[in-house]
């Protein structure tokens, strides 16, 4: 069987160098040096070109190099083509770390006296005990429960949403667009990590943002489709939220001239919460594809109508 690669030169060499010393069995092909197309039945890539099925017509198996699938136009895939999304235990860590490193960033007022060492000033503030500050997350896949449990160890009153009801320990969790509002109204600061599908896309908007308390912060870990750009920006300045830690945007990179460059009560980093490693990601990798050829059901399958 074959597999076919969309990715950057260096971790090109790394997946090269595992599927030799760990499956030799399986050819592994390097786009563009695609060969005769009509041997691959694996692809795996971050954005895939558009047509995929078509250039490679016993394709059945797509694997995204990430843990979101949004990036891909599943309406213009066949039925038959499976879509994987990647899971990396490196990807769960990074984003553990990522969230972990704003809340309390937040928590600690960083940004506040970040701004104050730039303007010359030595002033310290009350400190809010962390069994005082209210966190919650939306979105509880893996992603959101593993970074909820590693807040625990800080004391945070946490909460959690989802589309559907989950029970998480230490967590109050709420579900369901009925209870979106009193969620919001309980999160100081609030991270972002849901999938982005029909149902989530802006959700992040000028009604959602005034249910939090006045003066709470925004972590997006998500995708930029989340956000409702100018909404965040109305928001800071109103005060209606103090900062804003962004890790995702709808044009990435933005442009030059893009608001949030600038703006002093935003933190913004070039979608480096987490990414795929391949020394981490490749058990994972492996196993699925063992799977598929034995016939037995893949790890991270989506399913289409719920787009993750």
């Amino acid at each position: 069987m074959t597999l076919l690669f969309k990715v950057d030169d260096a971790r090109g060499c790394a997946w090269k160098s595992l599927f030799e010393k760990h499956a030799p069995d399986i050819e592994v092909r390097f786009w563009p040096d695609i060969g005769d197309p009509s041997q691959v039945r694996y692809f795996a890539a971050w954005q895939p070109p558009r047509q995929l099925h078509e250039r490679f017509p016993n394709l059945e198996v797509i694997f995204a190099t990430s843990a979101g699938v949004d990036q891909f136009d599943l309406g213009e895939l066949p039925e038959h083509i499976q879509v994987v999304r990647m899971l990396d235990p490196g990807i769960v860590q990074g984003i553990v770390e990522y969230a972990c490193f704003a809340v309390l960033s937040l928590h600690r007022q960083i940004p506040l006296y970040l701004q104050q060492q730039q303007a010359g000033r030595w002033q310290d503030h009350l400190l809010t005990p962390a069994a005082q500050r209210r966190v919650g997350v939306m979105g509880l896949g893996n992603l959101g429960i593993a970074v909820l449990q590693n807040l625990r160890t800080f004391n945070f009153q946490l909460h959690g949403w989802a589309r559907s009801q989950k029970r998480i320990d230490g967590v109050q969790c709420h579900a369901g667009n009925d209870q979106l509002e009193p969620f919001l109204n309980q999160c100081d600061i609030l991270i972002c990590l849901l999938p982005l599908t029909d149902d989530t896309r802006g959700l992040l908007n000028a009604r959602t943002l005034a249910a939090l308390p006045t003066g709470a912060s925004l972590i997006n870990l998500g995708r930029g489709g989340h956000l409702q750009e100018d909404d965040l920006l109305e928001a800071l300045a109103c005060g209606q939220l103090s900062h804003a830690i962004l890790d995702v945007l709808n044009e990435e990179p933005p442009s030059p001239d893009h608001r949030f460059w600038q703006h002093p009560q935003i933190w913004l980093t070039p979608h480096v919460g987490a990414m795929t490693a391949p020394q981490s990601a490749f058990p994972g990798l492996l196993e699925n594809l063992r799977r598929h050829q034995a016939g037995e059901p893949m790890q991270g399958l989506i399913k289409r109508d719920h787009g993750y």
